[in-house]
C-alpha cells in the first residue's frame, strides 16, 4: 500500500510505539502504523497512535491475519469480537470499543495438530507466494478504497471472498 503513494514507514513519536508513514495533505490524510509491540500488546500503540494524532476509533482501519478465513481471502467488517485473535482482543481493549473497521486476510487453518500460533509465524512457501502477492494487492486495492467509500470496499473485498487468489 505504501509503495502505491510514494511512502514507506519510519519512526514515529516515541510515545505511539510503531513505525508510521502519512501521505495526502489537508482533510485527506492518511496515517500508517506497524506497531512495534507483540501482537498481543499491539493494542498499545493503536490507542497512542489514535490519541496522538486524533483519529476516532471509528476511522481506524486495523488488518490482520484470520485462520479462520480460507486462504487468500479477505473480509471487511466493522465491529465484531476478536474471534480469538489476540491482536484484535488487545486493540478492542486498549480502545474501549469494537467499533473499528478490520481487514481480515484468510490464511486457513493449520494443518493437522500445529499450533495455531507457530502457523501463523511461519513463512510462506515458494508455492503460496503467488496467491500471496495477489491477496496483498487487492487488500490493497481494499485498503484505498476504505477511505473515501467503506461500503465498496467492504464489496471489493466480498469479491475476493467469491474469487480468491489463485482459484
Amino acid at each position: 500500500m505504501l509503495r502505491r503513494v510514494g511512502e514507506s514507514l519510519g519512526r514515529g513519536p516515541l510515545r505511539v510505539h510503531g513505525q508510521v508513514a502519512k501521505s495526502g495533505f489537508g482533510e485527506a490524510k492518511v496515517m500508517y502504523l506497524a506497531p512495534n509491540r507483540f501482537m498481543n500488546e499491539s493494542g498499545e500503540s493503536v490507542r497512542a497512535a489514535a490519541l496522538y494524532y486524533k483519529v476516532p476509533a471509528e476511522r481506524l482501519l486495523v488488518l490482520h491475519d484470520d485462520i479462520d478465513l480460507p486462504f487468500g481471502r479477505l473480509r471487511l467488517q466493522v465491529g465484531g469480537g476478536s474471534g480469538g485473535h489476540n491482536g484484535i482482543r488487545s486493540v478492542e481493549k486498549a480502545l474501549g470499543t469494537k467499533d473499528f473497521s478490520r481487514l481480515k486476510v484468510g490464511v486457513g487453518r493449520p494443518p493437522g495438530s500445529l499450533d495455531p500460533a507457530a502457523y501463523v509465524l511461519k513463512q510462506f512457501s515458494r508455492k503460496e507466494r503467488p496467491v500471496v502477492d495477489l491477496m496483498v494487492e487487492s487488500a490493497a486495492d481494499v485498503v484505498e478504497l476504505w477511505f473515501d467509500d467503506p461500503a465498496r470496499a467492504q464489496e471489493k473485498a466480498a469479491l475476493s471472498e467469491a474469487n480468491p487468489p489463485g482459484s
